[in-house]
């Protein structure tokens, strides 16, 4: 998977700073607890395998997810009210987002330090105690 993650950015995280699908601001910055930045796509068959593991997830941990390619943002709302999902999502049609971060692969999931360093980088399904495990992992 090595050549998934190859321009997979480690050290400090790239700039995000958007509007999720209710308009709401989503920034990347300074935090008292780590936070996963998960990108994935409605038509990715993998991604939607996970979606409850991060929709669980997002109960109780900071979670910003980016769907890329994945249409216009009614049809990305359409998509998480049918699956019943309701993780904030921050709509990246043209992959401007997703390129800055290197993601070549969905779903791609990075957790980010308190401190804005990137401590975790999966490319492909994760489950639910191996993302818990990863940001437990990221306080110490």
């Amino acid at each position: 998977r090595a050549w998934q993650q190859r321009d997979a950015p480690t050290g400090p995280a790239p700039a995000l700073s958007a509007y999720d699908l209710s308009g709401a601001p989503v920034e990347l910055g300074a935090s008292d607890e780590p936070v996963v930045v998960h990108f994935w796509a409605t038509w990715c068959g993998v991604c939607e395998a996970e979606n409850g593991t991060i929709d669980a997830l997002a109960d109780d941990h900071r979670v910003i997810t980016i769907a890329a390619q994945s249409g216009p943002p009614s049809q990305v709302a359409a998509y998480l009210e049918e699956r019943g999902l309701d993780f904030p999502v921050v709509n990246d049609p043209g992959s401007e987002i997703t390129h800055r971060w290197g993601v070549h692969a969905f779903p791609t999931t990075f957790v980010v330090d308190g401190d804005g360093q990137i401590r975790s980088t999966e490319v492909g399904y994760t489950t639910g105690w191996g993302l818990r495990a990863r940001l437990w992992l990221a306080r110490l």
